[in-house]
């Protein structure tokens, strides 16, 4: 229900209470009853009213309380939703995190073993050269 039909709904309903009890009363000041009648129908019209008015009021508490339970079970849907997006994310951050660390050891050792070849291609061209010179 949106909250421009509830605000409808409540309205006609406060509206109907109203004027029903102001067409009660009026139907019974303008009767032609004695004053014990009168009295004792404008005490059961009241309680007929409080009566209603309870009802309506109670049946309203009742739609206001279901709706907060839905929005309350729509709000846990969310933070769930976003808590399983949340973990997703930080499972693939750490795998790409792994990865890296991998590749960048993989390329130490590269960089380790390239640095290694040409030093020793360097002593071997040094001997070379010097075994040349002898």
């Amino acid at each position: 229900m949106s909250s421009d039909q509830g605000a409808y709904s409540k309205g006609f309903m406060l509206g109907t209470v109203v004027g029903g009890a102001v067409g009660a009363l009026l139907a019974l000041l303008f009767a032609p009853k004695s004053g014990r009648d009168f009295r004792r129908d404008i005490a059961d019209k009241s309680e007929e009213i409080v009566d209603k008015a309870s009802e309506f009021f109670s049946q309203t508490e009742q739609q206001s309380e279901d709706v907060v339970n839905e929005g309350k079970i729509r709000a846990e849907r969310i933070v769930n939703s976003a808590r399983a997006k949340a973990e997703s994310l930080l499972s693939n951050a750490e795998q790409v995190l792994h990865d890296a660390r991998i590749r960048a050891q993989s390329i130490k050792e590269g960089v380790q073993s390239g640095v290694a070849k040409v030093g020793d291609a360097a002593k071997a061209g040094a001997e070379a050269f010097r075994s040349e010179l002898d």
